[in-house]
């Protein structure tokens, strides 16, 4: 794997086409399975439940989103194990958040 450097306040938030509307997307490294993303939920934000093949992480850098009756943060990790079913997903205030799919 090469060493990746970027510069996200340079990068544009795009429309994140595959999750619900409004929802933008940096995208800071896509290696088929092996991505990451930042991911900007807006206001009113929800995702049904679903599973990944891989393992999911997320970190919480900016905002609120709820998951499975817990509220998370900004400083909250989670790590789902794949093929584990998450969520659903909501958002009252909208969040930034840090997804790694390794």
């Amino acid at each position: 794997m090469p060493e990746i450097t970027l510069d996200t306040n340079g990068m544009e938030w795009i429309e994140a086409s595959s999750y619900p509307e409004g929802t933008t997307i940096k995208v800071l490294r896509d290696e088929g399975e092996a991505r990451s993303v930042l991911l900007k939920l807006p206001p009113g934000f929800r995702m049904g439940a679903h599973s990944h093949t891989s393992c999911e992480q997320h970190f919480v850098l900016e905002g609120r989103y709820e998951a499975q009756g817990e509220e998370y943060g900004p400083g909250a990790y989670q790590c789902i194990p794949a093929h584990t079913n998450h969520g659903p997903f909501s958002s009252r205030v909208g969040a930034v958040v840090l997804v790694v799919w390794a």
